[in-house]
């Protein structure tokens, strides 16, 4: 099959090129050649009128039926071959109509060998045609046999010559498609794997933030429990029962992240509440003071959840780290905006060398809101985290 006719986009650019081309065939070809037989004879020009509709007609079929349009197509050309040499007898030689028809043999063929063969066969008949209307002539071996031949030569060579850029050009076209699928493929393979990175950092986030610090509490409180069994029953019933509410939660939180349940892990309602009774746990768990200013701030359910999320951070790192005595923490309503002061009076660290992942996940999460983080701290000087978070007023949990 020809190059040019492989593609759908290159069929429908063949049929307009040959639309185009059969205005400028009837144009340079059909009228020319009609007027020129109009001083013959009238059985000539009955038969070269005749020729011409013929032709006109095989042309305008070949185009607009669908079916068989191969086999269409070169009985077409079989039949302008054989007009061509009858119209060179007619008219005593018929190089210019062969000439202005030569560019159909290669638009309608399905390939170079066969526009070869059929523009070829058109040039054996125009020379033979005109031999036969005009004779072994000086003159005609000198005009229109020599152009005819001249012209097959020409069209020959430009043909190949097209065939071969377009058939250089469909597969220059056929690679950088090729590659273009390909990238398409390793840019859905990376958006795939930055996809998958991106999951597991939330996973370990929440993972963090939520089952590492309850099994973190319930270590503390094993611990504490057991030292209190046999000094403190009461303490120590107290203790087990926060070990208890603690795994059940954590129960809970395990089960969101499976989804198995369709919520965040944290009831809908206010961030105050939601709040305090985070504060109340860590005061029953550690016994520490903390003193704490919750208004009732209306805030949608993602703020909240990054809210308590920091609390909960920034309290068991008091616990672990700080060896505070005072915990206090600050909510705040700001124009635009939200925000959750959390200071200790306890050991501080230098902020620059921190590398856990906690502060991290913080920051990352308050990111995802537009959120910012600030972390002040020295060493003996406490640590004071500032959480500040955008709201939005139109949308609420």
């Amino acid at each position: 099959m020809s190059q040019w006719q492989q593609q759908p986009s290159d069929r429908l650019t063949l049929d307009r090129i040959r639309r185009w081309n059969l205005a400028g065939w009837i144009l340079l070809g059909l009228l020319p050649t009609a007027v020129a037989v109009a001083d013959r004879s009238p059985a000539r020009k009955f038969w070269l009128l005749g020729l011409l509709a013929l032709i006109a007609l095989c042309h305008t079929v070949t185009l607009t039926r669908p079916r068989n349009r191969v086999l269409n197509r070169r009985a077409y050309l079989g039949v302008l071959a054989l007009v061509l040499g009858a119209s060179s007898y007619l008219l005593d030689g018929g190089a210019a109509f062969y000439v202005v028809s030569l560019p159909q043999f290669w638009l309608f063929s399905r390939g170079p060998r066969e526009a070869v063969a059929f523009s070829g066969a058109a040039a054996a008949f125009t020379v033979f045609g005109g031999t036969l209307g005009q004779g072994w002539s000086p003159q005609f071996l000198t005009g229109n046999a020599v152009f005819t031949v001249i012209a097959y030569a020409a069209g020959v060579g430009l043909g190949l010559w097209m065939h071969r850029f377009i058939g250089q050009s469909n597969e220059r076209q056929e690679q950088l498609t090729a590659e273009l699928a390909l990238t398409q493929e390793e840019l859905a393979a990376a958006y795939q794997r930055q996809g998958a990175a991106e999951e597991r950092e939330r996973m370990a986030r929440e993972i963090h933030d939520t089952l590492a610090q309850g099994f973190a509490s319930i270590v503390v409180l094993a611990e504490a429990a057991r030292s209190a069994v046999g000094a403190d029953p009461e303490r120590c019933a107290q203790q087990l029962a926060s070990i208890e509410q603690t795994a059940r939660e954590n129960l809970t939180e395990a089960r969101v992240l499976v989804g198995s349940v369709p919520a965040s892990g944290v009831a809908p309602g206010s961030v105050a509440t939601t709040l305090r009774r985070t504060l109340d746990r860590f005061v029953q768990d550690t016994g520490l003071t903390v003193t704490a200013e919750l208004p009732d701030i209306d805030l949608d359910q993602r703020t909240r959840v990054a809210l308590l999320r920091c609390t909960q951070e920034s309290l068991a790192n008091v616990r672990k780290h700080s060896g505070a005595s005072t915990v206090g923490v600050v909510l705040t309503e700001v124009p635009g905006g939200v925000e959750l002061e959390i200071t200790d009076d306890g050991n501080g660290f230098v902020v620059e060398e921190s590398r856990g992942f906690g502060l991290d996940g913080m920051r990352r999460r308050l990111a995802e809101l537009d959120g910012e983080l600030t972390v002040t701290s020295s060493l003996g000087d406490g640590t004071r985290i500032l959480a500040t978070l955008p709201t939005q007023s139109h949308e609420h949990g």
